[in-house]
């Protein structure tokens, strides 16, 4: 095992954690989901093998494999703890390679750890890789074994809300990804012409997301997933999953572009609906109701509104203009810490309970779908602060800002 010296410190999420886990009696979360991991120390892990550990004390640990020690370098740990996942001498699986190692802490900590927080419940993980390890049931044994005489308490609720507002320093991080994105789908649009296939134009929009990387110092990955819908096809993206096919893109089409970029782990989920040529009076009266139910939904955000009302904001601006039943998904949801979670809070539905807090990030999109016509969607990234909204995205915000002459 190796030492790491660590970078730097978000001292205001570590003092939000010791206070969560405070107000849970607890003495400790351990995680291992990687978004969980971002969460407690800053650190966004590549294969998922890595876990972290924050105390009541504020100290935040993290084991990660060797070949992850440069990026986790750059987290809030106290300390860093490196360790082989695998070798030629002998075939592990990755619980037995971060048992001794977990063993190790828990002997330091034992005494001091009685209540440990751990994952539980359903979850939703962003992709950090082509394959995740998630450690699921196993991570139960694996903290038995090294802290046996604590008490493992189910954390979701208080990780779900840790989640949802977020520090100063990690909206910071969210914009990053934002203006990733901001470049990508200028690029995008410039290139954006009929005859492309929706998958020829996805791919377009998605190459700056990785190559644009040079331009953000400091920041060690970025890329992200954007998905090209036009013409009917467009009407087909209020589904769970957004999908572009070999369909080409025509004059007159409505071109609905979805991206989820992200930046160290931190994520971004953006729409923007082009229209190759002259806008037809139909195009227009959408355009129209959309940005209307966006500014009324974007005038309600502060602190302490509920999020079921800006939700009605938004669905009663779509309604007093004819469309109310294509309006078909929620106003929005938490983004950050992942893309595309409906369960994330706050979560901007008609039967929600949350409440808008400052540091809050959300998308906010406004929609209208008409089948075997075309759908379309304005989807920005807004932080809540002390003072009203602040919008993340302001790029392509007007309709002449959305209209490709395509030829």
């Amino acid at each position: 095992m190796k030492l790491i010296a660590p970078l730097m410190r978000d001292d205001q999420r570590i003092e939000l954690i010791r206070r969560a886990l405070q107000e849970h009696s607890l003495d400790a979360l351990i995680c291992t989901l990687p978004l969980n991991v971002l969460l407690l120390s800053g650190y966004w892990p590549v294969v998922g093998t890595s876990v972290a550990i924050a105390s009541h004390d504020g100290r935040i640990i993290l084991l990660v494999p060797e070949d992850e020690s440069d990026l986790a370098d750059h987290s809030c740990a106290t300390e860093i703890i490196t360790f082989l996942p695998s070798s030629l001498g002998k075939m592990t699986t990755a619980a037995e390679a971060i048992g001794g190692p977990l063993n190790a802490v828990g002997s330091k900590l034992s005494r001091m750890i009685g209540r440990i927080g751990f994952e539980s419940g359903e979850a939703m993980e962003p992709a950090s890789y082509a394959g995740v390890h998630l450690y699921g049931g196993t991570i139960q044994s694996l903290l038995r074994n090294a802290f046996p005489s604590s008490t493992l308490v189910p954390a979701a609720d208080l990780l779900g809300q840790s989640r949802a507002v977020k520090t100063h320093s990690e909206v910071a991080r969210i914009r990053v990804a934002c203006d990733l994105a901001q470049r990508a789908f200028r690029a995008g649009m410039l290139q954006l012409r009929n005859g492309l296939t929706e998958v020829e134009a996805a791919a377009m929009f998605r190459k700056p997301l990785s190559t644009g990387l040079g331009a953000f110092p400091g920041v060690e990955r970025a890329d992200g997933f954007v998905s090209c819908m036009s013409g009917t096809n467009s009407a087909l993206a209020c589904g769970a999953y957004a999908r572009s096919r070999a369909k080409r893109i025509e004059a007159s089409d409505l071109v609905l572009v979805h991206c989820n970029s992200y930046a160290d782990g931190y994520w971004t989920d953006i729409t923007r609906t082009y229209c190759l040529g002259t806008l037809s009076d139909r195009q227009r009266t959408m355009y129209a109701a959309v940005f209307a139910a966006r500014s009324a939904a974007m005038r309600a955000i502060r602190p302490g509104v509920k999020a079921a009302e800006i939700d009605r904001l938004a669905r009663e601006a779509l309604g007093v203009r004819g469309f109310a039943k294509e309006f078909t998904h929620a106003a929005g949801h938490g983004v950050g810490f992942s893309a595309i979670n409906s369960n994330a809070q706050p979560r901007l539905h008609p039967k929600s309970d949350d409440t808008i807090e400052a540091g809050m990030v959300f998308n906010l999109e406004p929609a209208i779908y008409i089948d075997d016509y075309g759908g379309m969607r304005h989807c920005d990234m807004v932080a809540a602060t002390d003072n009203g909204a602040e919008l993340l995205t302001p790029f392509q915000c007007t309709v002449d800002e959305l209209v490709v002459d395509g030829s």
